[in-house]
């Protein structure tokens, strides 16, 4: 069936190894994140075989389909819980990470029902202006939550990259690691996670401008994908063949380059230009933005070229390539939009996602 991911899970295998001994080599756990994937089940029992022993994502439904897969692992919610998914929360993640004391409280209330206590890990915003409290808020918010019934803060946590596009620096991972000691020093005991992500800090990793303490990174897309969106870097270590969009020609046939008639914007709410090449051969094929990001997508056949897309089609220019309908045309991701093509992709239910080693 078509359109289809398909998933090399030998490539993400070895992705996965590597990034761990890298991981092992200086001191630090690697944290699996998988919501990329949307908590991919094949995906998942990749990462734990490769040692990987927590898992992370951001939609409390993947953490329940990964279990309910029997998938032998800690979990992490790495997107603050909502107050209304706090019940799930608790029963089904062994941390989360936080930043709102109301949310604690949520926390809290189901954790004794359920007889449980959950463990909590505090989000400082070290410079990308996401989530996490400020560096200057720490002694306040700790000041409220430590007395807190239900839950055990056993962590501080930052991301960069995500929002702000601001890159991991020597100086705002320190800043994580004195919170981190700061908040050990207030709760008088010792943090079991000390976390930071995502993928574009393995390079600090690489280049030995790590600070010493901080012993877990989130890591999701170079293991993933191989490389690091934020930086626009491949990395040249972990390979890239990891997934490939392969869709359905509907239409093949001649056309003038140009649009004919008043132009406003197209579906996708662009205004598009386009080059006169004259007429030129063009193939539609049964994919467009509600599966994937039409941008992140790279023909594997050097003479076809993508022109755009709406919803439901994907316009191509096939030049001179023998292309007729029902063949299936492959595509690999392209930078910088490959994650998000591979979350389109993996999230669209009009996607056969398609295993192969």
């Amino acid at each position: 069936m078509y359109p289809q991911i398909e998933i090399n899970l030998s490539a993400i295998e070895e992705n996965a190894r590597k990034v761990v001994n890298l991981g092992k080599s200086n001191g630090v756990n690697i944290a699996g994140i998988t919501k990329g994937v949307c908590g991919d089940t094949e995906v998942a029992k990749i990462m734990i075989s490769s040692g990987i022993k927590i898992l992370g994502d951001s939609r409390i439904d993947n953490i329940k389909k990964m279990q309910n897969a029997g998938i032998k692992a800690k979990y992490m919610l790495i997107r603050e819980p909502m107050p209304s998914e706090c019940e799930d929360v608790v029963k089904f993640s062994d941390y989360s990470i936080n930043a709102e004391i109301e949310t604690l409280r949520k926390l809290s209330f189901w954790a004794k029902k359920w007889g449980k206590v959950h463990k909590v890990i505090i989000i400082i915003d070290v410079g990308d202006r996401r989530e996490g409290i400020l560096p200057s808020q720490l002694e306040l918010f700790l000041e409220k939550a430590e007395n807190i019934e239900g839950i055990e803060i056993v962590g501080v946590a930052t991301n960069v990259g995500c929002f702000g596009g601001v890159l991991p620096t020597y100086e705002n991972q320190s800043l994580l690691v004195e919170m981190a000691r700061k908040t050990e020093k207030i709760l008088k005991k010792n943090l079991e996670i000390i976390s930071t992500g995502g993928t574009v800090v393995l390079q600090l990793v690489q280049q030995e401008k790590f600070p010493e303490g901080i012993n877990q990174i989130r890591v999701g897309e170079a293991i993933l994908l191989g490389t690091s969106t934020t930086d626009d870097r491949v990395i040249p270590w972990l390979r890239q063949d990891t997934f490939t969009i392969k869709a359905e020609v509907i239409e093949v046939q001649r056309k003038p380059s140009l649009p004919e008639g008043p132009r406003g914007l197209s579906a996708t709410g662009h205004k598009l230009h386009f080059e006169n090449r004259g007429i030129r051969k063009r193939a539609i094929v049964a994919l467009g933005t509600q599966d994937v990001e039409v941008h992140g997508l790279q023909p594997k056949d050097p003479g076809i070229e993508v022109l755009g897309g709406s919803s439901d089609h994907l316009v191509l220019d096939v030049g001179n390539s023998e292309i007729d309908v029902g063949d299936v045309i492959s595509f690999s991701l392209r930078r910088p939009f490959q994650y998000i093509t591979m979350l389109r992709a993996m999230s669209s239910p009009y996607v056969e996602k398609k295993y192969v080693r």
